[in-house]
């Protein structure tokens, strides 16, 4: 049972960095068009809080045999953070504002998840206090990508919701699920548990609307870096805006 344990805990820690690195061709095109378009930077922000978080509770003098835990969500977090910065800088000013906020809150959790545990609490109640954090935050990292889901579903469309992304998803949260029965770790099976649910919806999607174009089909950037959305049909001229930008109830 240990060598499962350790072997699953490998086998997590590859497949959790695939998923931290599958953005990665999401941020180049953000990069290269200098926009955030449609992606949502939520996803990011709070996979970063879930690592800070899983990477303290797999410390040994939080809980014991979990240092695989801990190295890959260590890595996890920096490289999440660069995501978050990179969306900050390109995200329009309200976006920009709302991942700001939410990366500040997600600083102030964890050092005050760090201060009171470190400082206030000791032994099995370091753990619960850490554990019900983690898993806390966990399952709302794995929740975050349903705003895209629900995209999906509306434009019958995956274009933001990149297939590696789902995929790792998957293989991460049913690695780690397997990690946490065989150690016997709720505070680690229950939200990979979660996690692997998700992931597998995402995939039903995918698969469902991956040949489909949605029903937005030409996008144009505006003037401010968004992109706007235009169907086949093409919107009467008394019906445009000063700055060129087609009303909403006239895309397609």
């Amino acid at each position: 049972m240990e060598v499962l344990h350790f072997v699953f805990g490998v086998f997590g820690n590859a497949t959790a960095l695939f998923l931290f690195l599958s953005p990665t061709i999401t941020f180049k095109r953000i990069i290269r068009s200098k926009s955030t378009e449609q992606f949502s930077g939520i996803p990011y922000v709070m996979t970063l809080l879930n690592c800070l978080l899983s990477a303290w509770y797999g410390l040994p003098f939080v809980s014991k045999n979990n240092i695989l835990v801990s190295t890959i969500n260590g890595t996890g977090a920096a490289i999440e953070s660069i995501y978050v910065l990179i969306f900050i800088i390109y995200a329009p000013k309200k976006e920009k504002a709302k991942i700001f906020g939410l990366f500040t809150f997600v600083l102030t959790v964890f050092t005050a998840v760090a201060l009171i545990s470190l400082f206030s609490l000791h032994g099995n109640g370091r753990k619960l206090f850490c554990g019900l954090a983690a898993t806390i935050f966990s399952i709302i990292m794995y929740a975050s990508p349903l705003s895209i889901m629900r995209l999906v579903i509306k434009t019958k469309s995956v274009e933001f919701m990149p297939f590696f992304l789902s995929l790792f998803v998957f293989l991460c949260g049913t690695s780690w699920f397997i990690y946490g029965l065989l150690g016997r770790d709720a505070f680690v099976a229950v939200p990979n548990g979660f996690g692997c649910g998700l992931g597998t919806m995402q995939l039903i999607l995918y698969f469902i609307y991956r040949n489909n174009k949605g029903s937005q089909e030409i996008k144009k950037p505006s003037g401010n870096g968004t992109s706007i959305e235009i169907g086949e049909k093409k919107p009467r001229q008394d019906k445009q805006q000063p700055n060129g930008k087609v009303p909403q109830d006239e895309q397609v």
